[in-house]
């Protein structure tokens, strides 16, 4: 009797939609050309994914849940502050340089509309996380603080795959926002 991973032709999908969005962008991952990149039949992508949309929103998910993963397992149980967000910053900015799809994922899904309301849950999400840094920092405004910093952290991601390299003085630059310390993105 075979055993088949029922996972496996929607994992061959996802990781054909990252390839493709990262050689050519979003705006040119069809239906046809992920099918055909991950060797399965088109119906395979309709049941796994629905539409088009819906695959776009789970190549987003699927991004974002690892750097949530790198995240949490660098901060670990460090109290907020602002080692704990260093920490969580490099590990998001090293996660987007490891992944395919940087940009994609990161610029050009902003617009795309079944991907909006994603975007705004991650953006929360991360916010959240960053708040009690900047609460533990004594900001005044620490949510605010926090939402800009997910931006210029997002930012810095982008710069950084348009480079293919880490650029020191823009996590340098960042890091130099906060109270306690300038430079040095590494806490």
């Amino acid at each position: 009797m075979r055993t088949r991973d029922p996972d496996a032709k929607r994992d061959a999908l996802l990781s054909a939609g990252v390839s493709l969005a990262h050689e050519d962008g979003l705006g040119q991952v069809s239906v046809n050309r992920v099918v055909a990149a991950a060797g399965v039949a088109k119906g395979t992508f309709f049941h796994h994914f629905g539409d088009r949309a819906g695959f776009l929103v789970e190549l987003h998910r699927r991004f974002h849940d690892r750097l949530a993963e790198d995240i949490s397992a660098a901060i670990g149980d460090l109290s907020p502050g602002r080692d704990r967000l260093l920490l969580a910053t490099t590990a998001y900015l090293d996660g987007c340089r490891r992944d395919q799809g940087t940009r994609a994922l990161l610029v050009e899904a902003r617009a795309e509309p079944a991907v909006r309301a994603e975007i705004t849950r991650r953006n929360a999400q991360f916010t959240a996380l960053a708040a009690a840094d900047f609460a533990a920092l004594g900001r005044p405004g620490a949510e605010a603080a926090a939402q800009l910093w997910v931006v210029m952290a997002a930012e810095v991601a982008v710069a950084e795959s348009a480079r293919d390299a880490v650029i020191a003085p823009l996590r340098d630059a960042l890091a130099g926002f906060l109270p306690g310390g300038r430079g040095s993105h590494a806490p």
